[in-house]
């Protein structure tokens, strides 16, 4: 029985085996590692990780799909939690202080929210190695200075080291998307290379300044920061955000965060 494609799952069935075979090889799993695929789908991807390994996790959120892996693949050699990515605690699969690694070809309509859910988890995963659309991992690699670069951007590199592996086409896919996708590779830091003070502020900070990207940054935080503060941040207050690199966006939060812990009464004497 063929498995018809779900628009509302976002599911492209991937087809090209050279291509699967190409992203095994550029995720290498071996059996000491926990490896946990997101959106299995029909096991493009699942069967030929399990010629290299014993054991794999995933997670499938569409119930037919599950029948099937379950049908084709052998109990003892994969463990399918049933559940929505977005929602699922993958530090529950970290046992013994050993991080897990994170593989996909992602559904394009939950590629970016999954990103940030996986980004709050981040501290038990070992690497992330997705297939994503390609618009989207430009947008993960992006330099300041370019149009890529944004929220995105900003946010995954102050955790992870981002590599662009390779290009995959539409014809990959059964049915065929209307846009190509990439591989990318995404390497949490164990020592973060420009570290804040307050990580909330710094997504406040940089959401705010992206919802007005053709804004200056002096503008689009007048909210947050005045001229002064900004340029006293090391930031130029008549740059554009997406001209500032994650240093500078750090920079500007940690200002944030210091001049508002300095407007505090201070409470520590209290009670």
């Amino acid at each position: 029985m063929q498995h018809q494609a779900r628009k509302r799952f976002g599911q492209h069935f991937l087809t090209d085996t050279a291509l699967v075979e190409k992203m095994v090889r550029a995720i290498a799993p071996t059996d000491e590692q926990i490896v946990v695929e997101i959106g299995p789908g029909q096991g493009a991807l699942t069967l030929p990780l399990l010629d290299r390994i014993q054991h794999l996790q995933v997670v499938e959120l569409d119930r037919d799909l599950i029948t099937e892996l379950e049908r084709r693949i052998a109990k003892q050699r994969i463990t399918i939690h049933s559940a929505d990515a977005l929602k699922f605690d993958f530090s529950s699969l970290a046992q013994n202080g050993q991080r897990v690694r994170v593989v996909g070809n992602l559904p394009y309509n939950i590629s970016t929210p999954l990103m940030f859910h996986l980004l709050d988890q981040v501290d038990v995963i070992e690497d992330m190695c997705f297939m994503l659309q390609k618009e989207v991992v430009d947008r993960l690699v992006a330099s300041p200075g370019t149009a890529d670069w944004g929220r995105l951007s900003v946010m995954i590199q102050y955790y992870c080291q981002n590599d662009y592996l390779f290009f995959v086409p539409p014809t990959a896919f059964s049915p065929p998307p209307k846009v190509d996708s990439a591989v990318v590779r995404l390497t949490p830091y164990r020592q973060l290379p420009h570290p804040a003070d307050d990580v909330d502020v710094l997504r406040r900070v940089v959401a705010q300044a992206f919802t007005q990207r053709r804004k200056v940054i002096s503008n689009g935080l007048k909210s947050f920061l005045t001229s002064e503060q900004i340029a006293a941040a090391g930031v130029d207050p008549g740059l554009r955000p997406d001209s500032i690199g994650l240093a500078g966006f750090v920079s500007l939060a940690n200002q944030v965060s210091r001049l508002s812990s300095a407007a505090q009464p201070d409470n520590h004497h209290a009670g």
